[in-house]
């Protein structure tokens, strides 16, 4: 495939600003510049989807937020009040958290059905679905399931990481989701993405989207516009 520029992964990066010190002018600058770089999305969490979505309107740049965050180890019942809340307010996207504990047990059924409820959430409200695989604590095969259940329930994409569980996008696993529903569901790479050069590797691996808290520098524009390690 060709080297895409730094322009094209603009079109594909989920400008990030997801830390729970966050203030208002945080983020408000990081949707100033998603606007300006005609990034993807602007991920913030909840309780800035609503001041995110008026300001992104008519720019072209989603509103993206998060469901069950970071652990994913909250009922689906709160999951799909946090969905439903969110595209409500604004939402365009949603990256949930899977239920970690279930994936690495092996439950196929439950996990599908979590994804499913909230796909439909999300959907019925016009939103797309991620799910946030958490690469770093699951198994190879739970890392399998997952994938499989996403596709099985409806989902959009599928998602290496939070950024807050110790690892993030690694080539190896970006390869993994993209022999499973490559082609058939999104690809986000998120967490350790830093540099123009890691955006590259893990597009070639098959990444469709980026969540980077660093995107004005994999896009050579200056730094980091916040600290954190997404």
């Amino acid at each position: 495939m060709t080297t895409p520029t730094p322009q094209e992964l603009a079109g594909l990066i989920d400008h990030t600003v997801l830390t729970p010190d966050a203030q208002e002018a945080t983020v408000r600058r990081v949707i100033a510049e998603a606007a300006a770089h005609q990034f993807a999305a602007v991920c913030i969490n909840p309780k800035w989807v609503e001041l995110t979505a008026g300001a992104l309107a008519g720019t072209g740049v989603k509103t993206c937020t998060v469901v069950g965050f970071p652990l994913g180890a909250t009922t689906t019942a709160q999951k799909v009040a946090e969905t439903q809340e969110a595209v409500a307010n604004g939402a365009e996207e949603i990256d949930m958290v899977v239920d970690i504990a279930d994936a690495n047990a092996g439950l196929a059924d439950a996990v599908q059905a979590q994804i499913a409820a909230i796909a439909a959430a999300a959907h019925g409200g016009g939103a797309i679905l991620k799910v946030i695989l958490e690469t770093a604590l699951l198994t190879e095969e739970a890392k399998v399931l997952v994938c499989r259940a996403a596709e099985a329930a409806g989902a959009d994409f599928v998602k290496t990481s939070t950024g807050f569980a110790g690892g993030g996008a690694t080539v190896e696993d970006i390869a993994l989701m993209h022999r499973e529903v490559g082609g058939r569901l999104g690809i986000k790479a998120s967490g350790g993405v830093r540099t123009y050069d890691d955006a590259v590797k893990v597009v070639s691996a098959g990444a469709t989207r980026i969540g980077a808290s660093s995107s004005l520098g994999i896009v050579g524009a200056g730094k980091a516009s916040t600290d954190e390690g997404y």
